[in-house]
């Protein structure tokens, strides 16, 4: 492994469709939400645009001139479906590796998430990561993405500066998120957003595999 200095103190990673793979899922989670409430229900693309915002401004855009007093509701028949099927979703291949390393060279590795604390919390729990993040923050107990208000918590509580800071997602609210912040990003195309949406925001980097952001990670971070 390389010794070279680190560019990057703080690693914040996204955490669905960046390295869990639960994208398929949560699409149809939402989809079963606005069945559940009668509602028009989103295709695809709708649905999948929405991840990695917190539920509220999930709902807001995935079911247009949805009357906020019907946010819980609908909220409540999401959770009922993601809970009863959070054990489907695995890690991505590759991505305990990647974050060994990261540790093994001392980077501060963090999540900023649109998840709640206590999807977050049992996520964690399930895949036994929790003791590969030294901190976590969650859309309910900050703001939601692009808000750059997680970003900021994080490069606070460690000390460390836009400029050592990277954020890794796999939609363009991550890479707002980071630009709002002043930090620099990196994609991935393995989920949630096409990547010909992310040329516009500037990551350094579209990774295509677990794989090729791990060695990228390695050479430059």
């Amino acid at each position: 492994m390389s010794t070279r200095p680190r560019r990057y103190d703080l690693v914040v990673f996204d955490w669905d469709g960046t390295l869990f793979d639960s994208t398929g899922l949560i699409v149809q989670c939402i989809q079963g939400a606005a069945r559940d409430a009668g509602l028009p229900v989103p295709d695809d693309e709708r649905a999948a645009y929405v991840i990695g915002l917190g539920l509220h401004d999930a709902l807001q855009h995935a079911m247009p001139g949805l009357p906020r007093e019907r946010y819980a509701e609908v909220a409540q028949h999401y959770r009922r479906h993601w809970f009863s099927r959070q054990h489907e979703v695995v890690l991505f291949p590759g991505v305990l590796p990647l974050l060994q390393d990261l540790r093994a060279r001392q980077h501060f590795v963090a999540v900023a998430t649109g998840k709640s604390r206590r999807g977050l919390d049992e996520a964690l729990a399930s895949s036994n990561l929790k003791a590969m993040f030294d901190a976590t923050r969650t859309a309910d107990e900050t703001a939601s993405k692009p808000d750059p208000r997680m970003l900021h918590e994080l490069m606070r509580e460690f000390g460390v500066d836009p400029g050592r800071t990277l954020m890794i997602g796999d939609t363009t609210h991550d890479l707002l998120l980071a630009s709002n912040a002043g930090t620099a990003s990196v994609a991935v195309s393995y989920g949630a957003h096409a990547p010909e949406a992310f040329d516009a925001h500037g990551p350094l980097l579209v990774a295509h595999s677990t794989r090729e952001l791990h060695d990228w990670l390695l050479a430059h971070a």
